[in-house]
């Protein structure tokens, strides 16, 4: 069961949906082939967001469907990916009746679930011999300035649910685990809106938030190795996990 507080962070994400979208990467190709196994045809995108990584399961000959509890969030994968099914809903209440979907992926998003309830609900809407597959985009704190900036951000709920040892349970079989690691440029002035829509900022007290975003700023004005630069990579470690139904 899940914290008052974790329900709030959780549901906190449609207040910062427009930073949410542009701020957040995206995900690399190969994690998401080996997320999504050969023969799969219908895939269902669980805790969609804004659809970051729904949009890496388009054009490949796949049916996609999303599911998001978030208006907000789920009117921007209406806006932008017309082509995909999205429906309201969640891990623990997933509209879809049994044995529909091949593939069920949740990027940056099971640690928000009640795993007692979504696990059985997930396998519900499973067919036989089905994939849940599992990703978060974590920060590669052996690089010092990204390690500076995750200081002054604090561990989320992510990264403190892989560091603590991560299987995906019953009813499903053995977890499987893929990791890999990439970066991507961005502008560095958008790392105030990237840290400004993680969902423990959000919810802050305004003068922690604010005092937050500060610090973040100061790093982009002074830091000694990407001060007063306009671009930088944002290093990545990218980990997956992916079990499957009894056939």
């Amino acid at each position: 069961m899940k914290s008052g507080r974790t329900k709030e962070q959780a549901g906190s994400f449609g207040r910062a949906a427009a930073e949410y979208e542009w701020s957040r990467p995206t995900y690399p190709a190969d994690a998401v082939d080996w997320m999504v196994p050969a023969g799969a045809r219908v895939v269902l995108d669980l805790g969609a967001g804004t659809g970051k990584f729904t949009r890496s399961l388009l054009g490949r000959g796949l049916e996609v469907i999303a599911v998001e509890p978030i208006a907000e969030m789920r009117a921007v994968i209406e806006e932008a990916l017309p082509e995909v099914r999205a429906l309201e809903g969640s891990a623990e209440s997933i509209p879809l009746p049994d044995d529909s979907v091949d593939v069920i992926t949740v990027a940056q998003a099971w640690h928000w679930v009640d795993q007692a309830v979504a696990l059985p609900e997930v396998a519900r809407v499973l067919r036989p011999g089905g994939t849940l597959a599992i990703v978060w985009n974590l920060r590669d704190d052996s690089t010092p300035w990204v390690e500076r900036l995750s200081l002054i951000m604090g561990k989320s709920e992510a990264e403190q649910t892989v560091s603590d040892g991560f299987t995906i349970g019953a009813p499903f079989g053995p977890t499987e685990r893929f990791h890999t690691s990439w970066a991507i440029p961005i502008e560095t002035a958008s790392l105030v809106d990237f840290v400004a829509s993680r969902s423990y900022v959000i919810t802050a007290p305004p003068a922690e938030r604010d005092a937050t975003l500060a610090a973040v700023q100061d790093l982009i004005d002074h830091d000694p190795d990407i001060g007063g630069t306009s671009r930088v990579d944002m290093p990545y470690g990218t980990l997956a996990f992916r079990a499957t139904t009894p056939a």
